[in-house]
Formats: C-alpha cells, structure tokens, sequence
C-alpha cells in the first residue's frame, strides 16, 4: 500500500540500488537475475518472496556501481566518461568488445544521484507520448530524453531500459526494478505499452494520469500547505509581540503606579501567562502534532485519516471526487471487458491515492465478485466510497455495455468539476486567511495605541 502525505514533493526519494543475483536452483542450474533494494539483506528477502521460499543458493550478489573510464578507438584521441557496472571486469569487457582500447578504469568514489521529482518522471511520459505520436522509435526517444535530463538517477534508469529492452527482456522484468521511482500505476502501465500494438495511446493516458495526479497535489499544496504556512507565521508574530515585545511597554507604566486600560491590562496578563508557561504550552502544541504526524504514517492511522479526510468540509468532497476521478481514469485506460479486470480494479483501486478506499475495494468489492459471483456496480456500490453519481454512471455503462466510455465520462466529468471547484476554494482560503491577518493586525493596533493614549496619574490622586 503506498504511502502518500500532502507535503510530499520528491517522489520515492530513499535511495534505491540495482543488484545483480546469480544462484544454484534444486536441479544445480545456475541462474541469474536482477533486482532493485536498498540494502543486501533487502535482496534476499525480495528473492525469498519471489521464489515462494524454494530452494535457490545464493552464489554471489554484485552491487552496481559507476566506474569512470578513458578509452581510445585507432588514431582517435582518447575519452573519459561515466558508466554504471557491476565490476570493473564487466565494463572492460564490454568497451573491448565495442572495439574501444581501454586505458583505465576504476571506481567512481562518490556517487550521490538523489531523487527524481515527479515533474521528471511526468515530462518523461509526456514526451514519449507524443514522440510516439510523431512515429519516433522508443529506443531513440529513451535516448533523448537521457541526454537532456539533468537528474542522473533518471538518466542512469533510463540508460538501463534502453540497454534492457534492447537484450529483448520483457517489459514487466524491465519496469519493475524502477517501480520505486515511476510509481506502481506508471511502471505497470510502461511494461503494459512495450508489449502492446498501440504503445502511444498507452503512453497517453499515463501520461493523462501523471499529469493530473501531480496537479492535485500541486493544488492541494496551494490550498492547505501554504495558508498553514502564512497562519503559522501570523500565530508567531502575535505571541512573538504579545509575549515579548508588549511587556518591555506596558511594564513601564506599572513600575509609575499608572492604572491601565482594560484591554491593555488583560493583554498583560496573558502576556505574563505566556512566559510563565511557555514550555508547558510549546509542548501542549508540539507534542499533539508529532503524535498525529507518528499515527498517520502507521497503517491503521494512514487509514482512519483517509476515511475522515474525504468527509472533511469544503476540501474533503474535492479530495474524495478526485480520487473517484483517477480510479476511473485507470480502469477506462486498463479495462478489457474480458479477462483479468480483477487486476485492473486493484491496479485502479491502488492508483486512487486513498488508503481507505482502496482497501474497501480490496476487502469488499473484489472478494464479493470473486467468492459470491457479484457484478461489478452491486460490489462498488457496497463499498460505499463512491458517489451516487459514480455508481449510476457504471451502472448505466454495465447495462448499455459501455462501461470503459462511462468510466472514461465519469473521469472527465470529475475533472472539470474539481478544477474549477479547487480554483474557488484557494480564492476563499486565501480570502480567509487575508481576514485572519486583518484581525490579528486590528488588535495588535489597537492594543498598541491603547498604550500610546495612556496618562499619568495626576499629582495628589
């Protein structure tokens, strides 16, 4: 199950490391394969889920590395570059066999590739769907796209695609090792294109999805992480001048014996309140919001904040509609009508970026179709995560028998209502966070020219 917070910026950004395995199976076969992990111990418990624990000695597990390199070819002068490989043996080799003479070649000390941002990976898909359009090759896009990005993360995995699908590898064996930076909706829909008759249209709708999943969350940013960001700073400069710069003030005129107005007074108190108590009440705010933030991310509490979320005022209905929306731009995009649509469900239900809808899918809907022989509108409708617009229109798809056009309507329909709705709901915050702001300035002036207005005692009194 994927994890997705709303300040998530990088994408999958934990460092991942292509392995090379080679084994001995039962029969004493040696056998070879490759894999991406994080570390050597997450190798074998990849290979051990993967063989469903069969008998396979490990004989020797290669790290992939970059090695630098000078080679010269006849009378030309001689070039250096970078390559990835898994021992400097299997690059000399290679080079040779290109008909390079070989100088030198040795490790690459530091390495550090970072992450790939998600406007990457979707500039890749956009790109290569509509070179595709104008008949380019793939091999030759992988290529161009490899020279012009800057990330050497995305270039080395793109390099590695290129140089895989050339050896005819399949697609799926290809894609998954980069899941950790392409997604799992994105990978399996890469494997799906380079096996498939229309690998364009493939690429598009990815393409579709991506774009749309990443203007999501960039609105959702705009929405929330920014307003919270301006009423942190608001927050912090009202108890920043309530709790330190009014006291030096207002203390003046009690150290003169000078009553002081009512509310000048009771700023005062609360003032002296603050700094009495200011580590009980940093905890009291700090302490709640590490707790919430520690729960979220486990999977019990990663699922009761996406079922409350989309019951939310104002931006919970725009989050809910939306993750409606990409369910049924996947399931358009995958859909048969025949076959495994079992896998199209969970891919889609996985793809929707709720984790409580997609486990009332998974733990509902699926079981009810395959254990109960149930349609698939009575078990969507008995998750009871959809909308009744969304259930009418795939039932009206499921009796007319264009459920993959309705799918792809309803997603449309989402589209365009939720882009305008969230348009509308960033002017309102930002109209409420502009009257907040007005507030918290009304009364630090008032406050302050309560002070400026105040008189010494006359004499005698």
């Amino acid at each position: 199950m994927e994890t997705r917070a709303l300040l998530i910026i990088w994408k999958n950004y934990k460092q991942m490391t292509q392995y090379k395995i080679t084994g001995v199976n039962k029969s004493g076969k040696t056998i070879q394969g490759e894999l991406e992990a994080e570390n050597k111990r997450q190798v074998k418990e990849k290979i051990a889920q993967r063989t469903n624990g069969s008998a396979l000695k490990i004989k020797k597990i290669e790290k992939k590395r970059v090695f630098l390199y000078k080679v010269s070819r006849n009378d030309s002068p001689p070039i250096s570059g970078e390559q990835e490989a898994y021992s400097q043996e299997e690059l000399e080799k290679a080079l040779r066999k290109l008909g390079y003479k070989v100088h030198k070649v040795e490790r690459k000390l530091l390495d550090f590739k970072g992450g790939v941002p998600t406007d990457d990976i979707v500039s890749f898909v956009r790109l290569s769907a509509d070179l595709l359009k104008q008949k380019l090759r793939f091999e030759e896009i992988l290529n161009l796209v490899a020279e012009d990005t800057a990330n050497k993360r995305l270039k080395g995995t793109l390099k590695q695609i290129e140089k895989d699908l050339k050896e005819g590898k399949d697609g799926h064996e290809v894609y998954s090792k980069h899941e950790n930076i392409f997604g799992r909706f994105a990978t399996y829909m890469l494997s799906v294109a380079s096996t498939s008759g229309n690998m364009g249209e493939v690429f598009e709708s990815t393409a579709k999805f991506l774009e749309r999943d990443a203007e999501f969350r960039k609105n959702l940013r705009k929405s929330l992480l920014m307003p919270m960001i301006t009423l942190l700073a608001v927050f912090a400069l009202v108890l920043g001048y309530v709790g330190y710069i009014f006291p030096k003030t207002a203390e003046l005129f009690l150290k003169f014996d000078i009553d002081l107005p009512p509310m000048t007074a009771g700023t005062l108190s609360f003032s002296h309140y603050l700094q009495a108590h200011w580590i009980m009440l940093t905890a009291a705010f700090i302490v709640p919001v590490i707790g919430f933030i520690i729960f979220i991310k486990t999977p019990k509490g990663k699922l009761l904040f996406d079922k409350y979320i989309i019951k939310m005022p104002v931006i919970g209905g725009l989050m809910h509609k939306t993750s409606i929306e990409i369910f049924s731009r996947v399931f358009y995009t995958l859909y048969t009508g025949s076959g495994d649509n079992i896998r199209v469900i969970r891919i889609a239900a996985e793809a929707c970026r709720n984790s409580y809808m997609e486990n009332q899918i998974t733990e509902i809907a699926i079981p009810m179709m395959l254990k109960e022989g149930k349609g698939l509108v009575e078990s969507l409708e008995a998750t009871k995560v959809f909308t009744t617009t969304a259930i009418s229109r795939f039932r009206l798809g499921s009796e007319s028998g264009s459920l993959r056009s309705n799918a792809q309507q309803l997603a449309n329909y989402y589209e365009a209502q939720t882009s305008y709705r969230m348009e509308s709901t960033i002017n309102m915050i930002n109209v409420s966070i502009s009257m907040v702001i007005m507030v918290a300035m009304i009364a630090i002036t008032i406050v302050s020219s309560e002070t400026a207005v105040i008189h010494p005692n006359p004499p005698g009194m």
